[in-house]
């Protein structure tokens, strides 16, 4: 399977845009840290052009750690979705069930962090699932079905996989 440099683009603009609506959860729980937002800062540079670099990496583990030193579930949520926006430009062309958590996990996170911090996940995912260029449905489908689980996270993977799924098709 082949995954373009302009699919890729597309998947991660969408994910760094997911990731920064929550964003302001993250920062009012864990004020002066900002690897967070440096993740979703070099996800939307990759978006709009720059090239897959090392700081992408970079900028996603610095993110990871962030999510896993704060004991604030919603701050963590809002950092993994961090995470995974940065990430998404390493989408692997691998017809795995893994990937698909590739695709889904920036607004999959999104909605937790917002149901969480006493907000909709339901809107946050309406939202994500709106405002999805039509490359995102168009790479999930390329993969087989994901395998989320069956806690709240894996609900929320199985509504916006479901969702994807049918977009435009």
């Amino acid at each position: 399977m082949e995954l373009t440099l302009d699919e890729l683009r597309a998947l991660t603009g969408w994910a760094a845009a997911c990731a920064a609506r929550v964003l302001p959860l993250y920062e009012a729980r864990v004020p002066g840290d900002d690897r967070p937002r440096a993740a979703i800062d070099a996800a939307r540079a990759f978006a709009a052009g720059a090239a897959r670099t090392k700081l992408l990496r970079t900028t996603a583990w610095a993110a990871l750690a962030a999510a896993g030193e704060t004991t604030d579930p919603v701050a963590s949520s809002a950092a993994r979705a961090a995470v995974a926006a940065a990430g998404a430009a390493y989408l692997h062309p691998l017809e795995s069930p893994h990937q698909v958590k590739h695709i889904v996990g920036p607004a999959q996170q999104a909605a937790s962090a917002r149901e969480l911090a006493g907000g909709d996940a339901e809107a946050e995912l309406r939202w994500a699932l709106a405002q999805a260029p039509p490359e995102v449905p168009g790479l999930l489908r390329r993969f087989p079905p994901g395998k989320p689980g069956r806690t709240r996270l894996g609900e929320l993977h199985r509504q916006l996989e479901t969702a994807l799924r049918v977009t435009g098709s």
